[in-house]
């Protein structure tokens, strides 16, 4: 049996290297005496290299008081989520700046996950910005993040195919139905797969036809005649010659790839899809055309849903003032351009919509800001990720869509989504 002087020699010699351990750890979230803080900004993985010049550009411009660490998240938006929550939830203090999709700010605020957004810093991520960017940011008429960057949908076309791009959804299955009948490239490719896509879908046709999917306060589904007419839409173009025989297992990037394929005649997607087209199929590019996302209703202009991220400060950050600072800078006018020019994402600044060096590079800006500026919301709810699940699955395959049926169905399963009853599918 060893001594006491032995035992006690090995334990203060792991302790120590335990200390030495806790010290590193440590290191990873701020300098040593005199040095600059090290803030670790948590975002999706950018491979155009654009984040990662916004973090070094900012740390270059704080004068020594900072770094950036841009650490990159999962791809998937879930396994985004599910690292950001799980280190949330552990009270991480590593975690300085988030960058939560649009539909997280009000789960992670209401769990007191991030902080809110006031006086002059408020009015600094809000000036220039767009209103229903601001709205994704805000709960409860509080602001937990500052709007990075957004997203918006396009109807794109081939004018070779369709020299009048159709203003409504019935016009577009027309078109198509008749490009079917002559043996022509004729699908409408959406995002028809079970994921968020699918309720981006739906909720993008109830907002245009005049609805929501919950009441204001968020507390019971809405719904209505205008989820039926939405519900009408989906099954109609799911049961069309209009439909890809891939609709129920596409997302944005089959979507892409269907209409780079000459299969196509019409899509419903990100301003990504340009700058692909153009690289990879240059004959097809030059009758590559863009147009406003299709309305419902004739007389109601289509109310398309926002994407994009939110930057948020972490509740148990050691640096809040500097990540604060260093939020600012991350989504200012220099790098939101930068963003938008080599990563393809949409500025939150109205004011970018206007630059030379974006509009040579972005020919349909000002259809992307006329989106913008009448665009809708996803449902505002802690409860959000089971509402999205209730309705991707309710609606899904869409060609099996009983309008008024699925509606009615649809309203339990959320209903249930919001008190956390039943098992979420």
């Amino acid at each position: 049996m060893p001594g006491i002087r032995g035992i006690r020699s090995r334990w203060f010699t792991a302790a120590a290297g335990l200390f030495v351990l806790a010290q590193a750890l440590t290191g990873c979230g701020s300098s040593g005496q005199g040095g600059p803080v090290t803030l670790n900004w948590y975002n999706f993985p950018d491979d155009s290299g654009a984040l990662q010049q916004a973090a070094d550009r900012c740390g270059q411009q704080s004068g020594g008081r900072y770094t950036i660490h841009y650490n990159k998240l999962p791809r998937g938006a879930d396994g985004q989520r599910q690292q950001l929550v799980r280190r949330m939830a552990a009270h991480d203090a590593e975690v300085d700046i988030l960058g939560l999709d649009v539909t997280w700010p009000a789960e992670f605020a209401e769990a007191g996950w991030i902080r809110e957004w006031t006086g002059a810093m408020r009015e600094q991520a809000t000036a220039d910005t767009l209103d229903a960017a601001v709205r994704t940011a805000t709960w409860q008429g509080r602001l937990f993040a500052a709007p990075y960057n957004s997203n918006t949908q396009l109807l794109w076309y081939r004018d070779d195919l369709v020299p009048s791009p159709p203003k409504t959804w019935a016009e577009m299955l027309a078109q198509a139905d008749a490009l079917a009948k002559q043996g022509k490239p004729h699908y409408v490719e959406i995002q028809g797969a079970q994921y968020e896509g699918l309720t981006v879908w739906f909720n993008t046709l109830v907002t245009s036809a005049g609805g929501s999917i919950l009441t204001p306060d968020a507390q019971a589904p809405s719904l209505g005649p205008p989820a039926v007419v939405a519900a009408q839409v989906m099954h109609d173009t799911a049961t069309s010659a209009a439909a890809d025989p891939s609709l129920p297992n596409q997302m944005e990037d089959q979507n892409r790839l269907a209409m780079e394929s000459g299969t196509a005649a019409f899509e419903l997607n990100y301003p990504f899809v340009y700058p692909s087209m153009k690289a990879n199929q240059p004959e097809l590019f030059q009758h590559f055309r863009w147009a406003p996302y299709p309305s419902v209703l004739p007389d109601r202009p289509a109310t398309v849903t926002i994407g994009g991220i939110d930057l948020a400060v972490g509740a148990y950050s050691r640096h809040p003032d500097l990540a604060f600072e260093a939020t600012l800078c991350l989504r200012d006018r220099e790098n939101q351009l930068t963003n938008a020019l080599k990563g393809g994402l949409p500025p939150s600044l109205r004011s970018l919509y206007q630059a030379a060096e974006l509009t040579e590079s972005y020919p349909f800006a000002a259809d992307v800001l006329a989106a913008l500026e009448n665009a809708s919301v996803r449902p505002q709810t802690p409860a959000y990720q089971n509402v999205s699940i209730a309705i991707s699955h309710t609606l899904s395959p869409p060609a099996d869509i009983h309008p008024e049926r699925t509606v009615a169905d649809l309203r339990g399963q959320i209903q249930d989504a919001l008190g956390s009853k039943g098992l979420i599918p």
